[in-house]
């Protein structure tokens, strides 16, 4: 992308009116958010079984105390050798935030459908400790809509994303968030799910990137990510001052 080089007085133009623009996208985030939180909700009747470093769990024990569960739907799938770089991107976010969802009343955990030790492998791995459990041999992750077997994705579109995707576009594991409460007698309900895109805002990184000179320089959504123990090593600039 060419730019023109203009003065301080012709830039600062052009500026004040993408503040607006930001101004306008701020004050409809707002308004999309409070929409969020007026969905009505929909009570889980149906037993789940995780796979746990403490043990077999219920979706209720993932809860861990708090009344509130975010899940992030890793896509790790059962004969996969590793997790997905994007998701891997996304998890490296996940630890500095834990303190904070805690404080307020909110627990955040993956769920992939590779078995445990495989999870816990790549998560030694990847130096990571934030919760992740594993949803194999359970329909938890096919009743959410990230998970398809191959006999789905060979007949047709498949549901993701709340839509009809194409075969082409859908993998057997994808990503999405779901949200659950728990009240005070235990129930539980689902109130929230985004897939694909609809979880961007969460990856820090990409929000940085926004306002660097270059911006994502993507070819593709996350074309540039991978695993953080896989990009090149870079020898460190000499220091004169030390």
């Amino acid at each position: 992308m060419q730019h023109s080089v203009v003065s301080r007085e012709e830039w600062l133009s052009a500026r004040k009116a993408l503040l607006q623009r930001e101004k306008e996208l701020t004050k409809a985030r707002d308004a999309v958010n409070a929409e969020r939180l007026q969905l009505p909700w929909v009570r889980i009747d149906k037993a789940y079984a995780f796979d746990t470093p403490a043990g077999r769990m219920s979706l209720g024990d993932l809860f861990d105390g708090r009344s509130q569960l975010l899940v992030y739907h890793f896509m790790f799938g059962p004969d996969w050798d590793a997790g997905c770089p994007g998701c891997s991107f996304l998890a490296d976010h996940i630890g500095g935030a834990l303190v904070h969802l805690n404080n307020h009343d909110v627990t955040l955990t993956c769920v992939a459908r590779a078995p445990l030790a495989k999870i816990e492998a790549y998560k030694r791995r990847m130096g990571w400790d934030f919760p992740w459990v594993s949803s194999f041999g359970s329909d938890f992750n096919f009743d959410f809509h990230v998970s398809f077997t191959r006999q789905e994705l060979e007949a047709g579109p498949v549901d993701y994303n709340y839509r009809p995707t194409p075969p082409e576009q859908a993998h057997d594991e994808l990503p999405g968030l779901s949200s659950f409460y728990r009240d005070g007698e235990g129930n539980i309900f689902h109130t929230y799910s985004n897939y694909a895109r609809g979880g961007e805002e969460m990856l820090g990184a990409l929000m940085f990137l926004d306002c660097a000179p270059l911006g994502r320089n993507e070819t593709g959504t996350l074309s540039f990510v991978k695993r953080h123990d896989e990009y090149r090593k870079t020898p460190a600039k000499a220091v004169c001052c030390q």
